[in-house]
């Protein structure tokens, strides 16, 4: 027997102000507020993804930290874009000056 769930035909009262409900409507659910990450960027995270999976960040993290190690600042800012894209926190943690070795 099939479930069907449709909305109340009854009007209900919103008791927020009218302007903060406007501010509210239009706001994204996800905005981080971040840095914006490149198209470029967002491809070969997508594409890095595909082929790591659930694993993709931290190998994107592993791989920045071997070009900073190597003194490669190019690459390191490629692999760092890349994690910032699959994962923002992890990026962050290693683009700190103070935590950039680990």
């Amino acid at each position: 027997m099939p479930i069907r769930f449709a909305a109340s035909l009854k009007r209900t009262h919103c008791r927020m102000p009218r302007p903060l409900v406007r501010a509210q409507r239009f706001r994204p659910a996800n905005d981080n507020r971040g840095k914006a990450v490149k198209n470029a960027h967002l491809h070969a995270a997508l594409r890095h993804f595909a082929q790591y999976g659930l694993a993709a960040a931290d190998h994107a993290r592993q791989q920045a930290v071997a070009a900073s190690h190597a003194g490669d600042r190019q690459t390191f800012e490629w692999w760092l874009e890349i994690c910032r894209a699959l994962d923002r926190r992890m990026a962050h943690r290693i683009d700190d000056p103070a935590q950039a070795g680990g």
